[in-house]
């Protein structure tokens, strides 16, 4: 088993990583890193393992081969004990935002503070104001999730992924379902937060907009080949990538796909 990353530098590193459920697998031989401070998007068409990447990474699925790194640290290889110290590391924002309907947005909050932290009440209310001002949902505290927008609910779950102060947020589709006006100012959100706490960002979506205004970094998953078609900078992807698949997902819209351009 490799116990050390190439670089150990990276924020994640993921090295050999297969993914299947029994026989079937999903993808194979997947390599790539991520480093501090990134926005770093899982691409790649419907059903090619985008959440299933997540999962993998934040330990909710095992890989049937090969291993993901924080740092220098071997997650996979981690014991439960060791893996709960890496999780609260971690913070998490399913697609559907995963609020529960019968709390306000402050007890959803306040609840990953509740159970990990030793904080007073008082505190706690004060922090979950604060989470909420930080993505533009102050006043909102006594609401329901019923009560408020979709993209507002988004906003509401975000917030609750960055209570325990993470270093690593993940978002699955943030921009899913969401009008072209609420998934920009998601995507703006997502820039001021990655800008102003420092966090590393890694984002499942399929959602172009999004992916060129906000992204450094990315893998796209290819399904003909069920492994990685390309790793890097999806604006350079789609402008440079050798892979007709990769400039073929990246270029959706576009009347005709033109010319490659060679890589100098």
């Amino acid at each position: 088993m490799n116990n050390s990353p190439e670089n150990p530098q990276a924020k994640i590193t993921v090295r050999d990583l297969t993914m299947a459920y029994d026989s079937f697998v999903v993808m194979r031989d997947l390599n790539f890193e991520v480093a501090e401070k990134d926005i770093f998007i899982i691409m790649g068409g419907s059903g090619c393992g985008k959440s299933t990447l997540l999962r993998h990474l934040i330990g909710l699925l095992e890989p049937a081969q090969g291993n993901v790194f924080y740092g220098n640290e071997n997650f996979t290889a981690a014991g439960p004990l060791e893996r709960v110290k890496f999780i609260r590391r971690f913070g998490v924002m399913y697609q559907s935002g995963a609020l529960w309907s019968s709390m306000t947005l402050a007890e959803n909050i306040a609840m990953p503070l509740e159970e990990n932290t030793e904080l007073a009440p008082k505190a706690i209310r004060d922090l979950v104001s604060y989470k909420l001002s930080l993505v533009g949902l102050s006043g909102y505290e006594d609401y329901y999730p019923a009560q408020i927008s979709g993209g507002m609910n988004k906003r509401a779950g975000i917030a609750r992924a960055m209570a325990l102060d993470p270093d690593i947020l993940f978002l699955d589709e943030p921009g899913a379902g969401l009008d072209p006006l609420s998934s920009r100012r998601l995507d703006d959100l997502i820039l001021r937060l990655r800008d102003s706490l420092g966090s590393t960002v890694v984002i499942v979506t399929h959602e172009l907009s999004s992916i060129f205004a906000i992204a450094n970094n990315s893998i796209f998953l290819d399904t003909a080949t069920r492994t990685q078609g390309a790793v890097g900078n999806p604006t350079e992807l789609r402008d440079h990538s050798e892979n007709p698949a990769v400039r073929l997902f990246l270029r959706r819209g576009e009347k005709s796909e033109p010319p490659s351009i060679p890589m100098s």
